[in-house]
């Protein structure tokens, strides 16, 4: 496949300008937590620099990597692109934030609100795992794969509920830490329950549900939302559709598709729930009064 991804061209594959949009948030990064800290605030840890830096290596890896662009070509590519981008990607910004970061803008007059609402567990919960299924549902999957404003703006809004969804389980301050370490279990098993209706509905479809993908005039316009419209309009007359890269029959690719989101959420929510718990439990260890040497000499 990858010679044949070679005639859209050098833009389309790596995304010059996507990867000088990473490089500017890295640089952001190192000048707001290095010389340009404010004085009484901590400098962050290594894992916390390692966390952010490795975020914003996966952030170019989904969306401006020819990850990016196979994900137009093949439905399997596309929800790794989800799981990572929605279940991984926000994580690590939110453990590589120092909290101080957080804390300003928390105290910011416009983005208080805008955090105390959109971090309630309950809310998030809804709000994230619903516009994910809504993305889903074919019409809309359609209509915003052939809309370049539609497609950011509806990705923006998730990743947003995303973020608010992880916060609740990871809150950097104590004002966001409303769930209790049984009740964060609880909230990963919720969000893996809602969440599955939707991998549902690709995984036992009988037959493709998305023109974007079975197509060749919906697939060429989804493609111009990576593909620069001077390169595409140059090739379009040897693309028949998806199946000019892979030899695999469109609906294995859904079906397939759909199981890596449902495996791929499995692994990230079970790896969350084993840390909550083991941090829950190490805490709760340290909080246990030792037994007094008088008693331990008496025994």
């Amino acid at each position: 496949m990858w010679l044949e991804l070679q005639i859209f061209g050098f833009r389309a594959l790596w995304s010059p300008f996507y990867l000088l949009f990473i490089l500017i948030l890295a640089l952001g990064y190192f000048y707001i937590t290095g010389p340009g800290r404010e004085k009484g605030t901590e400098k962050p840890t290594p894992l916390q620099q390692t966390m952010f830096y490795l975020g914003m290596l996966l952030l170019y890896i989904i969306k401006g990597s020819p990850v990016d662009l196979i994900g137009h070509i093949m439905f399997t590519a596309h929800m790794t692109q989800m799981a990572l981008y929605y279940l991984l990607f926000p994580i690590l910004v939110i453990k590589g934030i120092p909290n101080w970061i957080f804390r300003k803008l928390f105290n910011t007059k416009g983005l208080r609100p805008v955090f105390r609402l959109g971090t309630k567990p309950l809310l998030s919960l809804i709000l994230f795992n619903g516009l994910f299924s809504l993305y889903h549902m074919p019409v809309i999957f359609d209509f915003t794969k052939s809309n370049e404003w539609a497609h950011v703006i509806t990705t923006t809004v998730i990743l947003i509920t995303a973020f608010f969804m992880w916060l609740s389980v990871f809150p950097p301050l104590k004002e966001m830490d409303r769930l209790s370490p049984i009740l964060k279990i609880g909230f990963i098993f919720a969000n893996g329950v809602l969440i599955t209706p939707a991998c549902g509905l690709i995984i036992f479809a009988g037959s493709p549900i998305y023109e974007t993908y079975s197509q060749s005039g919906a697939w060429l316009q989804a493609m111009s939302l990576c593909v620069p419209a001077d390169v595409l309009n140059g090739i379009t007359q040897n693309l028949t559709g998806p199946n000019t890269f892979t030899p695999m029959p469109l609906i294995e690719d859904q079906q397939l598709g759909g199981i890596i989101m449902k495996i791929a959420q499995e692994i990230i929510f079970g790896s969350v729930i084993a840390y909550i718990f083991f941090s829950w439990f190490n805490r709760e260890r340290e909080t246990i009064d030792p037994i007094p040497s008088h008693l331990q000499s008496e025994s």
